[in-house]
């Protein structure tokens, strides 16, 4: 076990202070949008009665502490790395030989090496191992929180999970405590989301501007990767650019396709930027020469104004279920082609809560406020149901005391807008 040294100054960690100096971070006070983060989740663990959270999920993980590493990688390979937070204390199991990453942060009491209870690291003797990190984990869960403590997991594996309650320990789901937590935005951590938005912007605006006829989708798409990733992003999550026919229907990955005269070209940004915080909005883009048909045009305004109408009725104190039936009607053309949600939150991730179409709302939906702090995210997705090709536009919002402010600034396209 490595004890930190709690007397220590901990903006003296050259990891942290580095962090701190980036020029992303600007003008933020990180330490107090970790602090304000934790506190979060420590409010609706005790809402609901949950004394310890077993986080493995790293955005979970990088929320409630502010710490990373290997993000992708932690998250697909686990439980590699975990943290264990109560209502007084916070412990990082940290990745084999990455526990100076956990040091310096308030956030942090102490980092522990984690034990890795996967059939990857243990092979056949893995249920051995989960039944010992169980085990292991009980007996602090109990030294920590009392004989009898109710604990909430998410990205546990399975026989991990079925280890730990078979020790006794009482699991509920921590989804909905954390994502509960993570829906609301301080006006420091706001500061984040902005610088966020503002390297993924630039991002977009290099790609725009590296758009010709002739070259791949991918190679287009990688103009974007790395600008934000020269920018302090960490990475795109999806690889949603697409050419002509392969924008409709949506989610057609980016390929090796060749870009026409004259297409259109679709994007969704889905970049985890500066720190940690989701970039997301959606344009589409024509690739030229000509100017853009009287179709391209169409779809596109018709896009627009579903992400308009569908902003302009969002404020504080407006429910779900209201906001589902007085969000824009989509024309039956293109409703088998729509994109699955009307709306959704956005903060590290795509996040709580879902805002459904009409059509959707009885089957898919469910009720809730609309909160100030929230920061959303206004879908469209315009494509015929027939084929051709489709329009994507999103813009992301934060809610107010009394409306909404626009977060996404990357302009439309005033040739396609007509």
């Amino acid at each position: 076990m490595a004890v930190l040294d709690w007397h220590a100054d901990r903006g003296t960690h050259p990891d942290l202070a580095l962090l701190d100096r980036a020029p992303e971070s600007d003008g933020i006070d990180l330490r107090a949008v970790r602090l304000y983060r934790r506190g979060r989740v420590r409010a609706q663990m005790a809402a609901r009665g949950i004394d310890a959270l077993i986080l493995s999920d790293a955005i979970n993980i990088r929320y409630a502490t502010g710490t990373r590493n290997m993000q992708v990688f932690t998250s697909r390979n686990q439980p590699s790395r975990y943290l264990l937070l109560t209502a007084d204390r916070s412990i990082l199991y940290e990745f084999t030989g990455a526990m100076h990453l956990g040091e310096g942060y308030e956030t942090v009491d102490e980092v522990r090496p984690s034990s890795t209870a996967s059939f990857v690291a243990a092979g056949p003797a893995v249920a051995d191992k989960e039944r010992s990190w169980a085990r292991e984990m009980a007996a602090t869960l109990r030294e920590m929180c009392g004989r009898d403590p109710v604990v909430g997991v998410e990205r546990l594996n399975a026989g991990a999970a079925v280890a730990l309650a078979a020790e006794g320990i009482r699991l509920v789901d921590a989804q909905e405590p954390v994502e509960m937590a993570r829906c609301i935005k301080s006006a420091e951590e706001m500061k984040c989301v902005r610088a966020s938005l503002r390297a993924t912007e630039a991002g977009v605006a290099e790609m725009r501007a590296a758009i010709r006829p002739g070259q791949t989708e991918a190679e287009l798409w990688s103009v974007l990767h790395r600008s934000v990733i020269a920018a302090n992003a960490d990475y795109c999550e999806t690889r949603l650019l697409n050419s002509g026919s392969r924008t409709n229907p949506w989610f057609q990955e980016t390929s090796s396709k060749v870009i026409a005269a004259n297409e259109l070209i679709a994007l969704d940004t889905d970049v985890v930027g500066c720190h940690g915080y989701y970039s997301d909005f959606s344009r589409t883009f024509h690739a030229g020469p000509d100017r853009p048909t009287e179709h391209q045009r169409s779809l596109y305004r018709t896009a627009y104004e579903q992400v308009q109408h569908n902003m302009g009725i969002i404020r504080p104190g407006l429910t779900f279920r209201e906001y589902s039936e007085r969000a824009w009607d989509i024309p039956e053309q293109y409703a088998e082609h729509r994109y699955y949600l009307s709306a959704h939150g956005c903060g590290m991730s795509g996040e709580y809560p879902y805002l459904y179409h009409r059509a959707d709302f009885a089957e898919a939906g469910y009720d809730g406020v609309i909160e100030p702090g929230m920061t959303l995210c206004v879908e469209s997705f315009i494509g015929h149901n027939d084929g051709g090709e489709g329009v994507k536009l999103e813009q992301q919002i934060l809610v107010t005391e009394t409306g909404i402010e626009l977060l996404s600034d990357f302009p439309f396209e005033d040739a396609l807008l007509g």
